[in-house]
């Protein structure tokens, strides 16, 4: 088999970067594209094919082809791309998946706009971005559920201006990709690499392409629909906390102080009257937008440590500083409104109380109590992230 000619393997201008585990069915049709690509085209580049521990023919495939063979210990897509784009020599870096459903021949059009200035060339599956999927090629849950859903928050939440977020087809000069210190060793490498682009204002551009369905014959598909999209959906919700835990704590909280506040004074909305009751519900309302307010801090120290954002919550710093002293006086609100209802009970000779006016001290007390607990907790497993991420906060 004539060899994959690298016409100048110590200054490339493109890598070629293709993560691998056991694709022998489809691997050699890959590097056969690029092997025309080659030929035909007047740049030079490299084939690194990130092999992430193959059992069958594949390592033998790609060593015919004269492609660069990375063996990559660590499991994961990402950890194989990690691998592979640590090891590529050229300025720019294309990367896609060896199972025949990206078509390298498309290449020289990722290179075109790399030449052009863009950090980031991202191909668009999607008819939206002007791509095309063949019969066959994309589950319906992928195409119409999934993918539209993430690529809906990347661009919501991150502002970033793709259509395709989960497209494996993708080229990025090297120097740009080494300063987003990617950290995700599965398929959130690919959701990870769009979020930090965007965040980092890159340049970026969508080039459509046609996906192909899966050539692969002997083995399934390494994504699993669920599993991956629920870690996409947690990696998502570590990147933004502020839409799922800091606005609806801000929204619970004030809620339940509204209505605690009308609990206490008896108010009345037209013909419904609100008392202890009400509290409860308001108290719970409270309790569960503090915790979730508490969790916002959390993912803010995770995603500063992935490289995400550099941000340090106000509650993050307070509690930080002063969190045994918050917590205490808490628990010392608490305790004395629950000793004031002791008091009270003790002076019927802890008989029969009005469970009306004691559930109005009772409850707050309660809640106090709660948030000492939580804010305790709070403070000391902050701690601990600060020591085993190194962190400042």
């Amino acid at each position: 088999m004539k060899k994959l000619h690298l016409f100048s393997p110590n200054t490339p201008d493109l890598s070629i970067v293709i993560p691998c585990l056991n694709e022998e069915d489809t691997l050699g049709t890959c590097l056969k594209k690029l092997q025309n690509v080659a030929e035909q085209e007047n740049f030079c580049m490299e084939v690194i094919v990130a092999d992430n521990g193959s059992r069958d023919g594949s390592i033998d495939i790609a060593l015919e082809f004269d492609a660069k063979v990375v063996n990559v210990s660590h499991k994961g897509y990402g950890a194989a791309l990690i691998g592979g784009i640590e090891s590529a020599k050229a300025p720019f870096v294309l990367m896609a998946d060896a199972d025949d459903s990206y078509d390298f021949s498309e290449t020289p059009k990722f290179f075109k706009k790399l030449k052009e200035g863009y950090d980031l060339v991202q191909g668009c599956r999607l008819p939206k971005g002007g791509g095309k999927i063949n019969a066959g090629a994309m589950p319906w849950s992928h195409r119409y559920i999934g993918n539209p859903l993430f690529t809906f928050l990347v661009r919501s939440w991150f502002g970033s201006p793709v259509n395709d977020v989960y497209c494996g087809m993708r080229a990025f000069r090297k120097s740009f990709y080494e300063s987003l210190n990617m950290r995700c060793t599965g398929m959130e490498f690919a959701t990870e690499m769009i979020i930090k682009s965007s965040n980092s204002r890159a340049k970026t551009v969508e080039v459509p392409i046609t996906l192909h369905k899966d050539g692969r014959i002997q083995h399934p598909p390494h994504l699993r629909t669920l599993r991956d999209g629920w870690k996409t959906l947690c990696f998502f919700l570590i990147c933004a906390p502020s839409k799922l835990f800091l606005t609806p704590g801000l929204i619970m909280i004030s809620l339940g102080l509204i209505l605690g506040y009308m609990g206490f004074g008896g108010s009345s909305i037209g013909s419904v009257t609100l008392g202890a009751h009400t509290m409860l519900g308001s108290s719970l309302l409270i309790i569960g937008g503090y915790q979730s307010m508490l969790v916002h801090e959390l993912c803010l120290t995770l995603s500063s440590k992935l490289g995400i954002n550099n941000q340090k919550g106000l509650i993050c710093r307070l509690i930080m500083q002063k969190g045994l002293k918050i917590s205490l006086l808490f628990f010392a609100f608490g305790l004395t409104l629950w000793a004031k209802v002791f008091f009270d009970w003790q002076n019927f000779d802890f008989g029969k109380l009005d469970y009306a006016s004691t559930m109005k001290i009772a409850i707050p007390g309660a809640t106090l109590i709660a948030l000492s607990f939580e804010t305790f907790i709070f403070t000391i497993f902050q701690s601990w992230i600060k020591i085993e991420n190194n962190l400042i906060i």
